[in-house]
């Protein structure tokens, strides 16, 4: 599946979420991340998230896109490389 993955958090757990958000998706923009992902790793990714939020303060938003075939991304300036996280 691929997701689309927002998030408002405390400044103070930002870093933390980016580092995990980082292990399983690409890093498009501040507080965006996108990407394709297993259910058994996106309940993972998930398991490490509720770790760190707060949950009456944070906010993770998890957009799925079931068909990419039928999905449409325009950037106006600079799109970030994507194979960043690629070894």
């Amino acid at each position: 599946m691929y997701l689309i993955i927002t998030y408002d958090i405390g400044e103070e757990r930002v870093n933390k979420i980016r580092k995990i958000l980082k292990k399983y998706f690409m890093w498009v923009q501040n507080s965006v991340f996108e990407g394709e992902i297993t259910e058994g790793k996106l309940t993972q990714c998930k398991l490490e998230l509720e770790k760190v939020i707060i949950k009456e303060a944070d906010s993770i938003y998890f957009y799925r896109i079931e068909n990419r075939l039928n999905y449409r991304k325009v950037v106006l300036g600079v799109e970030k490389d994507m194979t960043g996280n690629i070894l």
